[in-house]
């Protein structure tokens, strides 16, 4: 039931910075992989500030995967207009 969960929280985290960064027709599915990937990326960023990364269910690791998958989704923009 955990990993249903993480999954819905990363479409959450995806759908929200697709919002954001304004990406349209990017679909469910690039969505969570775009959240899961974002949480991960965006705990590397945060332990660079020497802050905590995402730290389980909670609001904070919530804002911390949206950053993440707001700057994924901005590298992915740059490589592709390249």
């Amino acid at each position: 039931m955990g990993i249903l969960l993480w999954i819905i929280f990363g479409a959450l985290a995806g759908w929200m910075a697709s919002i954001i960064m304004k990406t349209s027709g990017q679909g469910t599915v690039a969505d969570i992989i775009m959240g899961i990937i974002g949480a991960v990326v965006g705990g590397f960023i945060m332990n660079l500030f020497g802050q905590s990364g995402v730290t389980g269910f909670n609001f904070y690791s919530f804002i911390v995967a949206v950053i993440g998958a707001s700057v994924v989704i901005y590298i992915g923009r740059m490589v592709r207009n390249k």
